[in-house]
């Protein structure tokens, strides 16, 4: 008789939106990421609000992150995102445009990814105020694999070197 070990990996997602009611967006999007096999979420920041990366000439978004854990791989939960993106009418237009709903995994467990389909950690995590505040809302000692504590590369104690480019700031609790 076999049975079939599955390990069960903590994961934290970026979530953003600009269109089609944003802070439903995200919402729908942590209840949908909720609803997968074998996936439960773990804890989630506020909403925080941000200027655009990309294209200036489109609205503010709003932002959060989610942790959740899982027995999903690491390319499975990417499609599995990438269906929910599909599922709340994502459309690309443009190279960082507007879209109902962006998910981006940002930490698989303590794992180290690079493929054309998947780069982990992200490597947005350093240079984008909304990822790494409402990352730090949720674990402010997190370690990012093979690179640290994020809260110490990045200086947050007195904002040298953290991009604060984007304007980010806490919006609210997710309710």
């Amino acid at each position: 008789m076999s049975f079939k070990v599955t390990k069960l990996s903590s994961v934290y997602i970026g979530l953003g939106s600009n269109i089609d009611e944003p802070y439903l967006q995200i919402k729908n999007a942590i209840k949908a990421l909720g609803d997968l096999v074998d996936t439960k979420v773990i804890n989630y920041s506020g909403y925080f609000t941000s200027k655009p990366m990309g294209p200036d000439d489109q609205p503010d978004f709003v932002n959060a992150v989610v942790e959740i854990e899982t027995i999903l791989s690491a390319q499975e939960l990417l499609k599995q995102c990438q269906l929910i993106e599909r599922q709340q009418g994502r459309i690309k237009t443009r190279h960082w445009g507007e879209r109902s709903i962006d998910l981006d995994i940002l930490l698989f467990a303590d794992e180290v990814i690079i493929s054309e389909e998947l780069t982990i950690p992200h490597p947005g995590i350093f240079q984008r105020d909304f990822v790494f505040l409402p990352l730090l809302s949720i674990n402010k000692d997190i370690n990012i694999p093979s690179k640290g504590i994020l809260a110490e590369i990045i200086n947050l104690d007195n904002n040298e070197g953290a991009n604060a480019e984007y304007d980010c700031k806490f919006a609210g609790k997710i309710e």
